[in-house]
């Protein structure tokens, strides 16, 4: 065999050797899975998906089932429709979450900043990382009436629900008070505090939750290639079954 011939052969075994490891990756990252999952959460066909992408259903059908490997610029169209970043089909799956936080393994703490503390609390998802919101358990205990509770605030949102006693919740220039089964949902950016309402202490739960960044979406849609139909946005959340809009 000639030296060119040689070189040759060594060329079309790397082609091959590139083109199954690419596969092997779209395997691995479970592309079309993905694909079906934000399909499927938005409760929309393969017909209509192929009427925003400019797709034919049968191709996605292919590309879900991993029988067809796609391309860039195929993933980009689909990334658009459904507000995601091309980087989501390639990104590494999160594993799936699951913590038990026993009662006798949770530590009591006061709240802090002040030396006298209108509630004690105790974490529930300290053993979750990154965890995108925060549940506790609180007591508040009663004070004197020239207590004045120590206001605070923090990026987000708060859901509160009573489990026993009173409590009287000031959120901004708002106050109410609130029984066993009443809960609130407020704005924690606004300066917010809490006060036992009664002889006995009160017990709630209460979950912050982190302020959601928005989607990189502007610079995908800026950057697509000229020449490329741009994929309609599919406009708002479809509702799953028994929904109410």
């Amino acid at each position: 065999m000639s030296d060119t011939s040689t070189v040759r052969t060594e060329e079309t075994q790397k082609t091959q050797v590139d083109s199954e490891t690419a596969e092997r990756f779209i395997a691995e990252k479970h592309i079309g899975e993905r694909i079906k999952r934000l399909r499927l959460k938005k409760s929309m066909g393969l017909v209509e998906l192929g009427r925003h992408t400019g797709l034919s259903a049968s191709f996605l059908s292919q590309l879900e089932t991993g029988r067809v490997v796609p391309t860039l610029r195929n993933l980009a169209r689909i990334a658009m429709v459904f507000s995601k970043d091309l980087s989501y089909f390639f990104e590494t799956e999160p594993q799936a979450m699951f913590r038990v936080h026993r009662r006798k393994e949770r530590v009591r703490l006061p709240q802090t900043g002040t030396d006298a503390p209108t509630y004690f609390f105790e974490s529930l998802g300290y053993m979750v990382p990154d965890r995108h919101m925060d549940p506790y358990f609180a007591e508040f205990v009663p004070l004197g009436p020239q207590h004045e509770p120590k206001a605070h605030l923090h990026p987000g949102y708060e859901f509160l629900y009573v489990l026993d006693g009173e409590l009287t919740l000031h959120h901004g220039e708002n106050r109410c008070t609130l029984g066993p089964g009443d809960a609130v949902y407020f704005d924690s950016a606004t300066a917010h505090s809490y006060l036992c309402h009664g002889p006995k202490p009160a017990n709630a739960l209460i979950v912050t939750m982190h302020q959601p960044l928005p989607q990189p979406t502007a610079q995908l849609r800026n950057a697509f290639p000229p020449g490329i139909p741009r994929p309609t946005p599919v406009a708002g959340p479809v509702p799953t079954v028994g929904e109410r809009r």
